[in-house]
């Protein structure tokens, strides 16, 4: 607020001094301009009197001559102010218009707004440093789990498109650069409620000042950053950032995943999507001799581990010598030559991995020419190519934004849920499978929500452990109305003095330390706080016995018993 002042005051300066004189010289001259009275003498105006008289005729208000009607040298007077005083008047209005449309006025009242707004923030919120896509595809499934976000973008045409977009929530953000310390305060990096910072650009070097940054003003505070060059990410790490994110790496592991254990790839892809939506079919890729064109980052990180699952990898490089691709076919991809030299007749899939989507869609219409029957990878590096890609309808279309969407969800919804998919990659295919069908059976075949319920945030729970009733897990997936039915969830992971117990028996007895992970219906999450919270209903729900709310029914019970 003080440099608002600051600045309307600066720029307002000349036209206040030209007011401020133009109607002291008025006021001081008609205060020694002769009237005359009612019995006829000679009178001479007060300084009050005069700058009474020559206010409302300077504001064009105008109440006539008084106290007494004036001679001609106070009427000449009185003229000459009238347009003395109405042309700095004039010039003042104009650069009170100039200043409203003044850029740098409007971004402080802005910025103070958005700081404001974010002081009064009643919720746990996440910062996000950006409205890139990812970020739009962050927020907008945070907003959809009844999350907030308070964004920092330093593209305005990102955040017009915000504007435009409808959430559940009013989403404060502010027009800046997410690097400066002063920034990161105003976003609410010192907030209580601030839950952690996601900076997700596309350069790894503001990703890498934002993490550095929020580490040393709260080092506490988790920290969600993008890194794509190894450096960088080992910096990041030497500071303490709770989770690095390679979307390179993230999707070579994945596409692994669907080659040696496809259910847990859909697994981890259906509990980190968005709750109601439904994802499609993944596809499945077949085992046999790979191309892989393009060997940068991303080509390094699919190659590295198609290898870990033994399969036989042809590599494509335009430029060998900087990629120190040593055993390679030397070309682009896009032409038929280079492609049957790689041996495309014989090989079982092909990926497009170079930094061009052109290129990259040329590398897959050629290939799918030449062989119709390969499986097709195509990298997508740029939003707006989305419409090319889509009509193309690759087997699988590598997209950056979704999976580092996925990767932060998995830590921001909770820890937990990113332990229990962490456990979930060292199980074996079928067990995956396994629970895939308990979980449609249970929540059908949209994405469910997931949530924690702490043991010790359960006042119903100790109440009934402190007085020694055994409570077990099932009896936290009973519904409320009818312990007879159970509600529509799945509990997937117990935390109990560290140690995980994946999706554990019904039977469980519950602890006073225990964490759990539950997944289920939208509908189920909101039920279940009843059994927590109310006595009540949980001993009902334990025991099968309605407990008297009233003391005349308690003395009856009490006499009855």
């Amino acid at each position: 607020m003080d440099s608002i002042l600051f600045l309307i005051l600066r720029r307002l300066r000349l036209p206040l001094i030209l007011i401020i004189v133009s109607f002291a010289i008025a006021t001081l001259g008609l205060t020694l301009m002769p009237g005359v009275d009612a019995n006829g003498n000679v009178w001479h105006m007060t300084i009050f009197q005069a700058f009474y008289v020559i206010s409302y005729t300077a504001t064009t208000i105008g109440y006539g001559e008084v106290p007494y009607p004036f001679t001609q040298a106070q009427r000449i007077w009185t003229t000459f102010s009238i347009y003395f005083t109405v042309i700095p008047w004039f010039y003042g209005i104009g650069k009170i218009i100039t200043l409203l449309q003044d850029t740098s006025l409007r971004q402080a009242m802005f910025t103070n707004r958005f700081a404001r707004d974010v002081k009064l923030l009643q919720e746990p919120f996440y910062i996000l440093c950006s409205y890139g896509e990812s970020a739009s595809v962050l927020a907008k499934a945070l907003d959809d789990k009844g999350m907030r976000v308070v964004i920092i973008e330093s593209q305005q045409s990102r955040l017009d498109e915000l504007e435009l977009t409808n959430t559940k929530s009013v989403i404060p953000y502010i027009c800046a650069d997410a690097k400066l310390p002063e920034n990161l305060v105003r976003a609410g990096v010192h907030h209580p409620l601030c839950s952690g910072v996601v900076t997700l650009t596309d350069n790894d070097e503001v990703n890498l000042a934002v993490a550095v940054a929020v580490k040393l003003m709260r080092p506490t505070l988790p920290v969600i950053a993008r890194a794509e060059r190894e450096d960088i990410a080992a910096n990041m790490a030497s500071f303490g950032t709770n989770h690095i994110i390679n979307p390179y790496t993230l999707f070579g592991e994945q596409l692994a995943m669907r080659v040696h254990a496809l259910g847990t790839y859909l697994l981890h892809q259906w509990l980190t999507g968005v709750p109601g939506d439904t994802l499609p079919p993944p596809e499945n890729p077949p085992r046999g001799r790979w191309i892989v064109c393009g060997y940068g980052r991303f080509g390094k990180s699919v190659v590295e581990n198609l290898e870990r699952e033994h399969l036989s990898i042809t590599i494509i490089e335009a430029m060998p010598e900087l990629t120190e691709c040593d055993i390679c076919v030397v070309g682009s991809g896009t032409e038929a030559k280079t492609l049957l030299e790689a041996d495309i007749m014989n090989a079982v899939a092909i990926v497009a991995g170079t930094d061009n989507d052109i290129n990259n869609l040329s590398i897959v219409m050629t290939a799918k020419e030449l062989n119709p029957k390969l499986f097709l990878v195509a990298r997508k590096n740029k939003r707006h190519n989305s419409a090319l890609f889509k009509q193309f309808d690759a087997d699988i279309t590598m997209q950056p934004t979704d999976i580092i969407a996925h990767e932060c969800l998995a830590h921001m919804i909770s820890p937990l849920l990113a332990q229990f998919l962490v456990l979930v990659r060292n199980q074996d295919n079928s067990w995956a499978n396994t629970l895939i069908s308990q979980l449609v059976s249970v929540v059908g075949e949209t994405v469910p929500e997931t949530w924690v319920i702490d043991v010790q945030q359960a006042p119903a729970v100790i109440e009934l452990l402190n007085a020694e009733t055994k409570v077990l897990l099932q009896n936290l997936m009973l519904d409320p109305a009818d312990r007879d039915k159970q509600l529509d969830l799945v509990p997937l992971l117990l935390l109990r003095d560290n140690q995980q117990i994946l999706v554990p028996h019904a039977f469980t007895l519950l602890q006073k330390n225990d964490r759990i992970l539950f997944c289920g219906t939208t509908e189920a999450k909101f039920i279940q706080p009843l059994l927590l919270n109310n006595i009540k209903i949980l001993t009902y729900v334990v025991d099968g016995i309605e407990v008297p709310e009233s003391l005349v029914w308690r003395f009856f019970k009490k006499k009855l018993g």
